[in-house]
């Protein structure tokens, strides 16, 4: 019976594959299943190009457009046209086109009255200190005696930033009418639309008329006018911390840099 049952579970004598000819088979297979893997696959070289083109791209479009927020990307409505744009707009503020138009504006004039502002407080102060002129502090200079009394100076002041703002906000309505000067006729005939870059009389020097100049100061304007700001919100805070004026914090500071800091 075991005889039996052993020659009853061996294949027929038929149906044996020996195995040298097994190995054979084996081997093809393999051999088959390798070239077309080979076939199938990308060519090593194939697939880091590719990547590398990708990486050096994202390099070059970060070289061309910077982001105050590395990794971050720009709002749609922050293209880069406008100078220093680095896409800062958490707040999505300036998604209504409108309103875009009134922030840049906005900016570039408070750019503009901050850099007067800190030359203002700092020049007069630093010419008294090296003994040219005597010249009051910016934090007391409400109490000096200027040609005209407190009053009628800030009524003149206003009638004539009134003017001035009125006719600014003429032209971000309609670009280009208020080019001309109603009192002198100065600018008559241009026909520049830029809000806020007015030409002619305004630029003597002629920078407007290379546009890639004119682009570059538009940069550099905005640069130093967001730095001037920050510069001024410092005096504000060192004038009420201390007292004194922006160019006395700085000489005592340089005089005793370890006990005169913002930590005492």
């Amino acid at each position: 019976l075991p005889r039996q049952l052993h020659s009853s579970t061996q294949p027929p004598r038929s149906t044996r594959i020996s195995e040298p000819k097994m190995a054979t088979i084996v081997a093809q297979q393999l051999s088959a299943g390798l070239t077309q893997r080979s076939n199938t696959v990308r060519p090593r070289g194939a697939a880091t190009k590719p990547r590398a083109a990708v990486r050096v791209g994202a390099v070059a479009a970060a070289a061309v457009r910077p982001s105050w927020c590395p990794g971050r990307p720009a709002p749609a409505h922050l293209d880069g046209t406008l100078p220093c744009d680095y896409g800062f707009d958490p707040l999505n503020l300036g998604a209504d086109p409108e309103l875009l138009k009134w922030f840049v504006q906005a900016e570039l004039q408070h750019c503009r009255w901050a850099m007067l502002g800190l030359t203002g407080m700092v020049v007069p102060e630093l010419l008294t200190t090296i003994g040219v002129a005597d010249l009051p502090n910016w934090i007391g200079a409400g109490t000096y005696e200027y040609w005209l009394g407190a009053g009628p100076l800030f009524f003149v002041q206003m009638a004539m930033m009134n003017w001035a703002e009125i006719r600014r906000w003429e032209d971000m309505k309609n670009p280009g009418s208020m080019n001309e000067d109603p009192l002198t006729g100065a600018n008559a005939g241009d026909t520049n639309v830029d809000v806020g870059y007015p030409k002619g009389l305004f630029d003597p020097l002629g920078y407007t008329k290379d546009p890639k100049k004119a682009d570059e100061l538009k940069r550099k304007e905005i640069a130093n006018g967001r730095l001037a700001m920050v510069a001024i919100l410092g005096c504000f805070t060192q004038a009420i911390t201390t007292g004194t004026g922006p160019v006395d914090n700085l000489v005592a500071h340089l005089a005793d840099p370890g006990h005169v800091n913002i930590f005492n």
